[in-house]
């Protein structure tokens, strides 16, 4: 099996691993108890909250544990509503192409009398900081920009953004689950306010995420309950896991540089073997994208289809969002970058890592290849094409 779906989720680690064994076998008390075996599991959580206070250049005290990116999500940009709210500010800036667990939080406060500006993305995946600036209003309470997208991988210009947000006092909030441990990110130096990650994303355990807020910020409860989290995150802390977050982050902070470059040269020489199938394009900018992130579309094609023929031979992949792969609809993504439906529907994401080989690659080069060959010769649509009866999207590569 070829796993190409790390977007979706990643391997637990083994760093990760043994360093929750611990939590879950001996050293299992409760961080909350006064009694030194839960003081135990209190001090592995604190030292997690440096360590991943240490990898995003902020205070450990502006670290919260949450279960993941979504409620990470949730509680940032309902924290900054509610600020503004109390201002009577109560217009918020977005992108078009930002996870469901963004847009779905937008949608429920617009009918609450939220004013939802969702700036368009250019054709290559990429919203710029010019955008930001021009859409800011005196009543802007938040902007939340996604640090890198989830589907075509494309990165944003968040430091730009940021020094937009800081120069107009706006509460600037990014989604960085697909970034995260991929990228090199200082909240600080990049003058992000609020920031949202996930540690399944990043080789660690499922369940356990933390939401970064700056000092000064007050974040809105969303669970209430214990005082748990400086007492804005109520519930019993998931110790194993948040050591196991904050043992993978940081392996894969103390590796990004080589591990990026090794992964982004896998991912040139897949997007080039992909490239050669007539009637193909890259979703996103060529080069400004996360170092493991392919995503192509392809004519005349149901990208189920191609999922479950890519299945039998042994490859896992994805047509954009494990969030969203059971809906019928297109990719609002690829409708964001211009992508028309008959084409947005054959789409195709792989998301590698630094532990494939170049033998994975031309597997997956030649199987994908294989696959759109078959389906195209199955295809009314794809003849219809090929007999001038329907125009063609992309043009043919020689």
């Amino acid at each position: 099996m070829i796993y190409a779906d790390n977007a979706a989720t990643t391997m637990l680690s083994k760093t990760a691993l043994n360093a929750m064994l611990p939590y879950l076998e001996k050293n299992f008390g409760n961080a909350s108890s006064l009694y030194a075996f839960g003081q135990k599991s209190k001090e592995a959580l604190e030292e997690s909250r440096e360590t991943m206070a240490k990898n995003l250049g902020c205070r450990a005290d502006e670290i919260y544990f949450t279960s993941g990116g979504s409620e990470s999500d949730n509680q940032a940009i309902i924290t900054a509503a509610r600020l503004g709210e109390k201002n009577n500010k109560k217009h918020i800036i977005s992108t078009a192409f930002e996870h469901h667990a963004v847009l779905h939080t937008l949608e429920n406060l617009k009918k609450q009398g939220f004013e939802i500006t969702l700036l368009d993305v250019h054709s290559n995946g990429i919203v710029s900081a010019s955008q930001v600036r021009d859409a800011i209003r005196d009543d802007t309470c938040l902007v939340t920009v996604m640090y890198a997208n989830n589907e075509i991988g494309t990165i944003q210009p968040i430091s730009e953004i940021g020094n937009v947000c800081r120069e107009k006092g706006v509460i600037f909030h990014t989604d960085a689950v697909q970034a995260a441990g991929h990228l090199k990110i200082n909240v600080k130096e990049q003058n992000i306010d609020m920031l949202s990650l996930s540690a399944h994303k990043f080789n660690g355990p499922k369940g356990a995420g933390v939401l970064y807020v700056k000092k000064g910020i007050r974040p809105e409860n969303l669970i209430f309950g214990g005082a748990q989290e400086h007492g804005k995150r109520a519930g019993t802390e998931n110790v194993p896991a948040i050591v196991g977050m904050a043992s993978a982050f940081n392996e894969n902070c103390n590796n990004i540089e080589s591990n990026s470059a090794k992964t982004a040269e896998l991912r040139d020489r897949l997007i080039e073997g992909l490239e050669k199938i007539p009637y193909s394009e890259l979703n996103g900018d060529r080069h400004n994208r996360l170092p493991g992130n392919v995503s192509f579309c392809f004519e005349g094609i149901e990208g189920e289809s191609l999922l479950l023929l890519l299945d039998d031979k042994g490859i896992c992949a994805s047509s954009g969002s494990a969030c969203t792969s059971g809906s019928l609809d297109p990719s609002h993504v690829l409708l964001a970058i211009g992508r028309p439906h008959e084409v947005a529907h054959g789409s195709l994401r792989l998301t590698i890592d630094d532990k494939f080989s170049e033998k994975d690659i031309d597997t997956i080069i030649e199987s994908v290849t294989d696959v759109i060959e078959r389906l195209r010769n199955m295809s009314p649509f794809w003849r219809d094409l090929v007999n001038g009866k329907r125009p063609h999207v992309f043009e043919k590569r020689r």
